[in-house]
């Protein structure tokens, strides 16, 4: 008989309010991060750091695809050697993913086996055929990884032993119902948020994939209680920290230490350990844009940054009054130009040309409206430390 009490206990104690401290300071911070932007510039943000959040996903996988690499994907551009271009795809497969996340095209709620099946099966769909093995480390033999089929056979993650390929379903239908709304408030339902990021890694349901179908659950589940949006990103906050991250997530494993560390199998202490830190990296993560997305900060940084283009004349005059207006704005018609520079029609016509041409302004046609582009060449400056080293 499959016994779940192996991963007891799902829900933490928080004798101390800890966590209900952590957790209500997250809502707090976060309510407000998104409605300092125009909704057009939110927009754009936010597939800027869908692109951020899958370097950093990645990144913690050991998938090392440069953001200038990511960058010309989203362009169509891929490389010609076959492992640079593979990783390429995978960075797209999850842009793809979390962009129907955030537009509210994924099942619902989050905390759901049809979500976790879902996303496993969307992004591994986009993935190329070489990425979809795995190797059997006891035998040699190669493995497939089928989208959106749990694994059927037995593995280990270094020490931990997760259930076996006929256990999930049951253990995966003991933590959705663990976690169900009704049994939580609140502030419970979001530090739920850090304890089924673990515990679904505990149960390991994929022979690939995991780590990323996990991320992009607690992604989702944020956005479903409010605190997550398109504007902030967890994997940033446990990639820039990924040994600690894996020793919390090792810690969680750990058997109970005692009677005085909860009523479970597993070690309550490591889980509210755990939970802890995720709740504190997201919020480092949240203060962190809400730094970057200072409107008054911004608009410093771009202007610094386009007279030093004009000085080196990669910029024409008048090109500053432009961006501003996208930033603050959200999005202009074309024949604007001329009121927003003061230059003859021609003239604006010809720095709005350059903008484009650039990717510094973007628009959805011809005869469109434009608003802000983010080319990676710019992006340090006008967004410090969301990439490292570009």
């Amino acid at each position: 008989m499959i016994s779940t009490y192996l991963f007891e206990p799902l829900v933490p104690e928080d004798a101390r309010h800890v966590l209900a401290d952590l957790a209500t300071e997250l809502v707090g911070k976060s309510s407000g991060l998104a409605g300092r932007l125009h909704p057009v510039l939110r927009t754009s943000i936010g597939d800027l750091v869908r692109s951020m959040n899958c370097y950093y996903s990645n990144l913690i996988e050991g998938h090392n695809t440069h953001p200038v690499d990511i960058d010309r994907a989203l362009s169509g551009d891929y490389s010609a050697e076959p492992g640079r271009r593979d990783l390429q795809r995978e960075a797209i497969a999850h842009i793809e993913v979390q962009r129907l996340i955030d537009r509210g095209e994924a099942p619902s709620p989050p905390l759901s086996t049809d979500f976790i099946l879902w996303v496993h099966r969307e992004f591994c769909n986009r993935l190329p055929d070489d990425l979809l093995w795995v190797d059997n480390p006891d035998t040699g033999e190669r493995v497939p990884v089928v989208p959106g089929e749990f694994r059927r056979v037995h593995v280990q993650v270094g020490r931990h032993i997760p259930p076996g390929g006929d256990e999930i379903a049951p253990f995966l239908a003991r933590l959705v119902d663990a976690y169900a709304p009704g049994r939580l408030s609140k502030i419970q339902r979001i530090t739920a948020v850090a304890a089924s990021h673990h515990r679904l890694l505990w149960v390991h349901p994929f022979l690939d994939g995991n780590g990323r179908v996990t991320r992009l659950l607690s992604h989702a589940h944020f956005r479903e209680l409010g605190v997550g949006s398109e504007l902030w990103s967890i994997s940033r906050g446990l990639a820039r920290q990924v040994d600690r991250y894996k020793a919390k997530l090792m810690g969680a494993d750990e058997p109970r230490r005692g009677d005085l560390d909860g009523r479970g199998n597993l070690t309550l202490a490591g889980l509210e350990a755990f939970c802890a830190f995720f709740l504190e990296t997201s919020l480092d993560q949240v203060a962190f844009m809400e730094g970057l997305l200072d409107l008054d900060g911004l608009l410093r940084r771009m202007e610094i940054w386009c007279e030093e283009e004009i000085r080196a004349k990669t910029l024409h005059r008048g090109s500053w009054s432009l961006l501003r207006e996208a930033v603050v704005m959200g999005e202009f018609p074309r024949g604007r130009a001329v009121l927003i520079t003061g230059y003859e029609e021609r003239q604006s016509r010809t720095v709005l040309t350059q903008l484009l041409a650039r990717g510094l302004l973007v628009s959805d046609g011809p005869r469109a409206a434009v608003r802000l582009g983010f080319p990676i060449d710019v992006v340090e400056r006008w967004f410090p430390k969301l990439y490292p080293g570009l």
